[in-house]
């Protein structure tokens, strides 16, 4: 297959063999080619995990200090005095048996779920509907609360959940390449510091092997893992 001109150009400024630092990488992603839509910035990681071993997994959620820049829509499941501090905090859509029921008739137009802990029993029904989209609340997340009006500002706000797929790869988006280079580096450390510092206590040597970014239709540029060794 041909390469396109925009990939002509894109090979000019990206050196496949070297390991950027991170703001040399952000600076090389806002100045190649790009399309006229607003690409998402994503950080990736291979990390030092056994699959075979359960207790060697990395979940957990990080916020971000200038947001994903992606109006997040949020279902929250709830019933009584809970809907009132839904609506009040911004929920984009709230429901009890009767969202269930949307969602299980194939419904799915919402990027987060929060549901306060009586609903968890009814919603379990969606284990297989929500799980594989990483839609489904857990309280590790701190999407299973009583608090709803919290998790749903903290979501809307910056927050987001990072969680280690089959592969043991992680995929974090760190903002749009609209942002400012220093907003998409203070995002970008944030994530990355945080995935550091949620290192499976039972993992022997190097936890990280391998951190790359890219954006959307950009190119995917290796990241000199050294420069985080601080933390």
């Amino acid at each position: 297959m041909r390469a396109t001109k925009r990939q002509k150009e894109v090979s000019k400024l990206v050196d496949k063999d070297k390991k950027y630092t991170l703001s040399e990488a952000i600076s090389v992603l806002k100045s190649v080619p790009h399309p006229k839509f607003d690409e998402t910035v994503t950080i990736s990681f291979k990390v030092n995990i056994d699959q075979k071993e359960a207790p060697q997994s990395v979940r957990s959620t990080v916020a971000l200090p200038h947001g994903t820049g992606k109006k997040v829509r949020v279902a929250v499941f709830c019933k009584g005095e809970s809907v009132i501090e839904a609506r009040n905090a911004g929920a984009d859509f709230i429901g009890a048996n009767d969202l269930i029921d949307k969602i299980a008739a194939g419904w799915s137009d919402f990027d987060v779920a929060v549901s306060t802990p009586e609903m968890m029993k009814d919603l379990s029904k969606l284990g297989k509907i929500l799980g594989p989209r990483g839609l489904m609340p857990n309280p590790k997340a701190g999407t299973v609360t009583q608090d709803v009006a919290k998790a749903i500002k903290e979501v809307k706000a910056g927050k987001i959940e990072f969680r280690m797929d089959k592969q043991s790869n992680i995929h974090t988006p760190v903002g749009k390449l609209s942002f400012a280079e220093g907003a998409i580096n203070d995002n970008a450390s944030v994530l990355i510091e945080s995935v550091i510092k949620n290192k499976p206590a039972t993992v022997k040597g190097h936890f990280i092997k391998s951190i790359s970014i890219a954006s959307s239709m950009g190119p995917g540029l290796k990241l000199d893992i050294a420069q985080f060794s601080h933390i």
